[in-house]
């Protein structure tokens, strides 16, 4: 097992370039299911859990070579409906598997599903979807199982909150669903009409792109189609808030600077200085600016609200302020575990709830300690920490960073950064 290593204290210069979305690779992985033939997904990033999807629907019959960031995934033989647990353990994103193989080969037999310990995340906005959609499911040993009797058909789904898997689960169940399915107060992140994108390439009928009401006109067929993944927005916020800690001048390339409104917003209420492209960030976060850095609320929402996945990071951050601020966690209820880790660097945070109140202890008041990494986004916190704070931190269990992280080493140490793995 690998470690982090980073000496801090050091600021971040120069241009780093975004993966695709792991978000978005990840459904659009699954969607290939659908429909026979070769399908090319452009901009797919290599990571731990693109891996573990690739292993998923390998074990289903697809056959898939991958050329640089280009996956070209053959699923004319898929012919076997059941995930192993071995599989499934160590990513929740698994799940996903299952509207394409009911609208398939009319069954799916799916382990329930893993990934990071950061709240319940139960699935059953996706039986009760599926249900209302003519699909019968149980729960066994384990296990979901589903099954049609008959070809699908469309029906009224409303989701009582916003569920991202549920969306595309249901978006690629009801594609070739006989008649109208309408999904109501459904997600609307960027990675879903990405999803949506392809389904459209691929034959499908979809109105509704960017709204939380999605209108899918069943079609009789689809066919095997060419979609390029979009930027990884949490990746992007990720390396914004990484240059904000550390200081310095960089420019973040290939991303898309409108799928992070509440982000930015929140990080130029806090003092730093931000020049959007149409497909680039420019951070300018000099000694001035750190040292006025001020502490800034948030309250993580569906989107476009401000995201889950970038509360860990924003934590970070705003223990190096010079001010107070709270961060309410709306969206899992265990979602704080990098608290404790962050502490061991020299932060000041205090918990009660689903809320931490953060006081900062300004640009130079954390210092390097032994961390361990607690699940995806917690890892990339403490990065951040480390990479601001004076000496060297080693951060354990990274296995972490690299379920959604690509090339994170490179990436830094092409910034200025001072990091490189060792083994435990």
């Amino acid at each position: 097992m690998e470690k982090l290593i980073i000496e801090g204290s050091r600021e971040l210069v120069g241009q780093v370039t975004m993966s695709g979305a792991k978000n978005a690779a990840l459904p659009l992985i699954a969607a290939t299911l659908l429909a026979p033939g070769t399908h090319e997904l452009t901009n797919v990033p290599d990571l731990r859990d693109t891996r573990t999807i690739l292993a998923i629907i390998s074990e289903l019959g697809c056959v898939w070579r991958r050329q640089d960031s280009t996956l070209f995934i053959d699923s004319t033989n898929v012919d076997y409906s059941e995930v192993s647990y071995d599989l499934v353990k160590t990513m929740r994103a698994s799940v996903l598997v299952l509207g394409p193989l009911l609208t398939r080969l009319g069954r799916a037999k799916v382990s329930l599903p893993g990934g990071c310990a950061i709240g319940e995340r139960p699935i059953n906005f996706h039986i009760h979807g599926f249900e209302r959609l003519g699909v019968h499911c149980t729960l066994e040993h384990g296990y979901v199982e589903a099954w049609r009797d008959t070809e699908l058909r469309g029906s009224t789904i409303h989701f009582d909150i916003p569920s991202v898997t549920a969306t595309e689960n249901l978006l690629m169940a009801s594609v070739l669903a006989r008649g109208t399915t309408v999904l109501k107060n459904a997600a609307r992140e960027p990675e879903i009409g990405n999803l949506i994108e392809m389904l459209t390439n691929m034959g499908g009928d979809i109105e509704g792109k960017g709204t939380d009401q999605l209108t899918i006109r069943g079609v009789s067929k689809l066919k095997a189609a060419r979609t390029a993944i979009i930027p990884d927005r949490i990746e992007t916020g990720t390396y914004l808030m990484a240059i904000a800690a550390a200081g310095g001048q960089a420019t973040i390339t290939g991303c898309q600077p409108r799928h992070l409104p509440a982000l930015l917003d929140k990080l130029m209420e806090a003092g730093v200085e931000i020049d959007c492209g149409s497909n680039s960030i420019k951070v300018n976060m000099d000694s001035q600016r750190r040292k006025r850095l001020k502490g800034v609320d948030i309250k993580t929402m569906v989107y476009p609200g401000y995201p889950t996945d970038l509360q860990a990071q924003f934590m970070a951050l705003m223990s190096l302020s010079s001010g107070i601020c709270v961060i309410k966690e709306t969206i899992f209820e265990n979602r704080f575990m990098h608290v404790a880790e962050l502490r061991r660097l020299g932060a000041h945070i205090r918990t009660e709830g689903n809320s931490a109140v953060v006081t900062g202890r300004g640009p130079a008041g954390l210092s390097g300690a032994r961390v361990m990494a607690t699940d995806l986004r917690a890892s990339s916190s403490l990065v951040i920490a480390a990479l601001a704070a004076s000496g060297r931190t080693e951060i354990s269990r990274i296995y972490h960073l690299e379920r959604g992280y690509e090339n994170l080493v490179d990436k830094l140490t092409g910034l200025g950064a001072r990091v490189w793995k060792e083994n435990e």
